[in-house]
């Protein structure tokens, strides 16, 4: 933790928001998945690093949220696409 680039890891936290944003307005929930799990990672590895305050702290997880909020609903939007094929009745 105490070799990462801060500043790397601001940069990479923002495209992966980016990307993971785009990946959900084209309705890839999978993909878009894996670029909000990257953002939490990248988030927790600058909070490790002590490197944000309280506020941007809570800015990154509001971010974070927010995707995982879009990805779940894309999720439940492709079950009900395919008639809920893979849940539990």
């Amino acid at each position: 933790f105490n070799e990462s680039n801060p500043d790397n890891l601001r940069t990479l936290f923002q495209i992966y928001q980016e990307e993971a944003s785009s990946l959900i307005d084209k309705k890839l929930t999978y993909p878009a998945l894996d670029f909000v799990l990257k953002c939490s990672h990248t988030f927790n590895l600058l909070d490790a690093r002590g490197v944000i305050s309280v506020t941007d702290r809570a800015q990154y997880i509001e971010k974070i949220r927010k995707l995982a909020r879009e990805v779940a609903s894309s999720w439940i939007e492709e079950r009900e696409f395919l008639k809920y094929p893979l849940t539990i009745k």
